[in-house]
């Protein structure tokens, strides 16, 4: 038996009509011991003794019998193990009854959330970084829940961590190569590839994973200064390239409708000196003072 096996259990009010019934026949036998007890002594007899035995077996045996009930929520589970060998999984919802000598443990199949610590690693690149996820997940085979590790909550637990590490040490935390998937670009791609690994890593443990993603992303406080100012800079370039890539389209547009409509006539140094003026007005961060020649370019 390396898997669940599924059994379903008798019914808890069939059960208890016969428990009734055992306890039933239990009281009348010691109710006949009490009344033969009562004519043998008027005779001087010995009373019959078997009907005692009899009706104390018959009470303890329905006692026995009331050891068997039990109840399960929806979304719960029993592992009855008899003697040590296990004997199935009941999932089946409602009031149970099973062989009293099973031992029964009970285990929830509801969805979990482990919301993991913050862990301080290294990404793909070697900086420190902070990350922490959470887990969404659920006990899917009882019985590997059971016999197959030590302790399944505590199993997935570590392996998330695991997993969150080894996930951290594969992407770049950011500024990744072209068409590069990182940390922070790529959330559910991360999401996806941080989910399987789980489940590979605890599989064994007969759990499922519905759902893992990340809940905190960050540099380390050392480090963090230095890589804000670094975006910063990044972040600022990336502006000034698309406003030089802008102006310069303007540019080319204005020079193309004044020569288009013949509205004036440029040779290639008042071209020079208009482009130049534009670039300055559309590239400044501030805005232009405008000053007017009264006389020409060259005088």
């Amino acid at each position: 038996m390396s898997h669940e096996k599924q059994v379903r259990g008798l019914g808890g009010w069939a059960m208890l009509a016969v428990t009734i019934a055992v306890f039933l026949i239990g009281a009348e036998l010691l109710r006949e011991f009490v009344y033969s007890a009562i004519e043998a002594d008027q005779k001087h007899q010995t009373p019959n003794l078997y009907l005692l035995v009899s009706g104390v077996l018959v009470i303890a045996l329905g006692a026995f019998l009331c050891n068997g009930f039990f109840t399960l929520q929806p979304n719960e589970g029993r592992v009855l193990i008899l003697f040590g060998a296990y004997q199935g999984t009941v999932r089946e919802s409602g009031w149970r009854w099973t062989n009293p000598l099973n031992t029964k443990k009970r285990i929830s199949l509801r969805a979990r959330n482990l919301n993991g610590d913050k862990l301080k690693v290294n990404d793909k690149r070697g900086n420190p970084i902070e990350i922490a996820a959470v887990v969404v997940w659920r006990v899917h085979d009882t019985f590997q829940a059971s016999f197959d590790v030590e302790k399944f909550e505590e199993y997935v637990r570590i392996q998330s961590e695991s997993a969150v590490r080894h996930l951290a040490n594969s992407y770049a935390y950011d500024h990744g190569e072209a068409n590069e998937i990182t940390l922070r670009s790529g959330v559910e791609e991360i999401s996806a590839a941080l989910q399987k690994e789980l489940q590979d890593r605890v599989a064994k443990a007969g759990v499922q994973i519905d759902e893992a993603r990340l809940t905190h992303l960050a540099y380390s406080p050392e480090i963090a200064g230095v890589m804000l100012r670094r975006q910063q800079a990044e972040a600022i370039i990336a502006a000034r390239q698309m406003i030089v890539h802008g102006a310069v389209s303007m540019v080319q547009m204005a020079l193309t409708d004044l020569t288009e409509n013949k509205i004036v006539e440029l040779d290639e140094e008042r071209k020079a000196t208009m482009v130049s003026n534009l670039l300055v007005v559309l590239c400044g961060d501030r805005d232009a003072q405008p000053v007017i020649n009264a006389g020409t370019l060259y005088a």
